[in-house]
């Protein structure tokens, strides 16, 4: 199927890009399905964007005239496989609105990835029509193309500082033909980035995990892959596992030409993995140019040797760390202690298991009480086994900021960053730390850079979100938690700031509707019924955020739930003295959230109130 109109080549939109020459559609690199009508009618909306196509210009650009009668029930199917595969609501669009009685107008920001043709379609055959269009479709490209880069901007999809090298590597596939097995590719692809990240970081930045791991199994071009990740380097490989030996192969492409610069096979004891890893690293290094920077040449003896049934449970840690669920912080904390009896000389085992407990307690799956001196244990030995690990150091500056332990945190999330300049979570962290500080300008430098380095991401892209809510810019919370959810509309935490956001803002009903939805794909999640809580009372039904109050304390009957949650709703409905009563339970239980008392806009009606001046001191968020 070819399509007409006035934007030729790949036309974006959001994370969507439109190629029409090839009738595709693709989110974020990942092929959508949509037949051959809906995709006509897509198209021609985007084609027309920020205009409404009315249903006849539909019937006789895309319905033949023998099916004239089928064409209403036609018409309004293809909208909906439409608005399905865009994620779109009827109710509340974001792609595609309905003008009644009217037809369709498409109302998202596009922008062509390729230069727009020279060649008009045939249809404008008058002259007089023909300059009309020619002016119009000047003005339109000027407006979308601004459209798109604003949005490009603020997605913070760009390009590491000039001069520098990018580097991607893709999912390796597995081939030991045991999908029991799949924890073992992936964690062996995380360790070779995490080697490739350390080699010299001035001259070559590698693209994170968690993004790269997007394009797993995809078919799509290296010349695509690249261009979306902004790589000028692939690396892709494939593993067998067998028993106590590994097979892997590895290519490494240059994306401008698709150019196979070195390809090898290895055939290794899993005893030996580690060497492995190092090997590949220097050799991609040594092929692209990139020298070893001075600590990676100084005093280089050569990886140690792992423990096999160690290192399988530690690569299992990994794989259910990087799920983020409850349960799977649960399973990756056990595979973790599991490696550290196998093998207690391996500083990452450590780090993982801080970096779990943490997320335990953060998430308010356990209590701070019972997580975090766990956590400041294993971070702690991780750092004692390797110092130049810049994880283990960011690791102990997380559970240091989780203990209000500010000054630590602060010098042990600058001493991560010196050692890697490239490890996307400690800028992460570090950015929820300035902004907890009140650090905002700082708070979102860290947090950018943090999605330069893993642009998929959708942890990082949400809490760049939360990094404008917190400094009550509203409206780009919503903008920035939008392109979130557009990249995986079932994360639940982009709904929660996307709802946050449209409370503050005071359109409650969106507001509503998104923590619903956020409380919904948590799977019932306390912190995320606190915060549907905050937003009911915010929006005057008490009744209901009263009632969710006593559904928090009914479940904390039976697991840790946060008091700082609880006082949240009761500073919303103004109850100010139950409001004081739960921030100081919180405040001696260490509740993890109380970090952001001095930038939650939920307590600015009492944050001058002396009390609340008090409570701040305590915490050590004032002088």
């Amino acid at each position: 199927m070819k399509a007409h109109g006035p934007l030729d080549g790949i036309i974006q939109f959001g994370v969507f890009q439109l190629d029409r020459k090839a009738g595709v559609l693709h989110k974020a690199g990942v092929k959508v399905k949509l037949q051959d009508q809906p995709f006509r009618v897509l198209v021609l909306l985007v084609e027309r964007a920020g205009q409404v196509v009315s249903r006849e210009e539909l019937r006789q650009s895309i319905w033949p005239t023998d099916v004239f009668g089928a064409f209403d029930q036609g018409l309004n199917n293809a909208v909906k496989k439409v608005r399905d595969a865009l994620g779109d609501s009827a109710d509340n669009p974001r792609f595609i609105e309905t003008v009644a009685k009217r037809g369709y107008r498409f109302i998202a920001p596009v922008g062509a990835l390729h230069p727009p043709s020279v060649n008009l379609p045939l249809r404008l055959s008058s002259p007089t029509i023909r300059n009309s269009a020619l002016i119009g479709l000047a003005v339109i490209i000027v407006l979308v193309a601004s459209a798109y880069w604003a949005w490009h901007r603020l997605a913070v999809h760009t390009r590491p500082s000039p001069g520098k090298l990018i580097l991607a590597v893709l999912p390796f596939d597995n081939l030991s033909r045991d999908p029991d097995q799949e924890f073992f590719s992936d964690g062996l692809t995380e360790e070779i980035i995490t080697q490739l990240g350390k080699v010299n970081p001035v001259q070559l930045a590698v693209i994170a995990r968690s993004s790269a791991e997007r394009y797993k199994g995809s078919k799509l071009p290296a010349s695509q892959i690249g261009r979306e990740l902004h790589a000028d380097y692939l690396v892709q490989g494939s593993v067998r596992r067998e028993a106590n030996r590994v097979r892997i192969a590895v290519e490494l492409i240059q994306v401008r030409d698709e150019t196979d610069l070195w390809a090898e096979s290895y055939d290794r004891e899993l005893k030996d993995i580690l060497a492995l890893q190092d090997s590949v690293s220097q050799t991609i290094a040594n092929r692209i140019h990139v020298a070893l920077a001075p600590e990676q040449r100084t005093g280089h003896s050569g990886p140690r040797k792992v423990d096999p049934e160690g290192y399988e449970a530690y690569l299992k840690g990994r794989y259910y760390w990087n799920k983020r669920t409850g349960d799977s912080m649960e399973k990756a904390a056990f595979y973790f202690e599991q490696a550290i009896e196998k093998d207690p000389g391996y500083s990452a085992t450590y780090s993982g298991l801080g970096d779990c407990n943490s997320g335990l307690a953060w998430h308010g799956f356990a209590s701070p009480a019972k997580a975090l001196p766990k956590a400041y244990a294993a971070a702690q030995k991780a750092i004692e086994i390797d110092p130049q690990s810049a994880e283990a150091h960011a690791s102990l500056a997380l559970v240091l900021d989780h203990k209000w332990e500010w000054a630590g945190a602060e010098i042990e999330f600058k001493r991560a960053l010196e050692l890697n300049p490239q490890y996307a979570n400690a800028h992460h962290w570090y950015g929820d730390y300035l902004s907890i500080k009140g650090r905002r300008d700082e708070a979102l430098v860290e947090a950018k850079r943090a999605l330069e380095l893993d642009p998929l991401n959708l942890m990082i892209g949400t809490w760049v979100g939360l990094r404008y809510y917190l400094a009550r810019s509203y409206g780009l919370a919503i903008q920035q938690s939008r392109n979130t959810v557009d990249l995986e509309p079932g994360f639940a935490a982009a709904h929660l700031i996307l709802g946050e956001s449209y409370v503050q803002q005071g359109k409650y009903k969106q507001g509503l509707d998104e923590l619903q939805k956020a409380g919904s794909l948590s799977g019932g999640s306390p912190l995320y019924m606190a915060q549907l809580g905050v937003g009911r009372a915010l929006a005057g039904e008490k009744k209901e955020a009263r009632r969710v109050i006593r559904d928090l304390q009914d479940i904390s009957s039976k697991r840790y739930v946060s008091p700082y949650g609880i006082a949240q709703i009761y500073a919303a409905l103004n109850d100010k003295e139950q409001a004081y009563k739960w921030l100081e339970i919180a405040y001696r239980d260490r509740a993890v959230w109380m970090s952001y008392l001095a930038v939650d806009p939920v307590f600015d009606s009492i944050r001058s109130e002396a009390r609340f001046q008090d409570l701040l001191r305590r915490v050590g968020l004032l002088a």
